[in-house]
């Protein structure tokens, strides 16, 4: 379970920079998506060291919300050192977007985990 929920916040993290920069007609562009995602992955995987240290799975919402959290607050920092933007707008759209995609895939992982371990009825 816990890879499908790195995959799912790792995708989480690239949808949300590849919706901004097309939304600001920043292009598509390899190096500008990494560029854009560089903070926030790194913020993902500050998240998930501290996770790992407390020996927890990630895979639940209570979990989740600690990687969520990292990966905004870190990769806010970042974009400040690294000398990108950081608008209040910004904070809140990414806030918004991460915790939605990041906690709601792990709701959804739950409940199609729990459909297949749950015992098939025929009528």
């Amino acid at each position: 379970m816990r890879r499908i929920v790195v995959a799912i916040d790792v995708v989480a993290v690239i949808v949300f920079v590849v919706i901004g920069r097309s939304a600001h007609h920043h292009g598509e562009s390899i190096g500008g998506i990494v560029s854009t995602s560089w903070p926030f992955l790194v913020g993902l995987a500050a998240g998930w060291a501290v996770l790992r240290a407390r020996r927890m799975q990630g895979a639940t919402v209570r979990e989740g919300v600690v990687a969520w959290l990292a990966t905004v607050a870190v990769g806010m920092i970042l974009r400040v050192v690294a000398g990108q933007g950081t608008a209040v707008a910004f904070i809140i759209v990414a806030l918004c977007f991460l915790g939605a995609a990041m906690l709601g895939g792990r709701v959804v992982a739950d409940a199609i985990r729990r459909r297949r371990r749950a015992p098939s009825v025929v009528s």
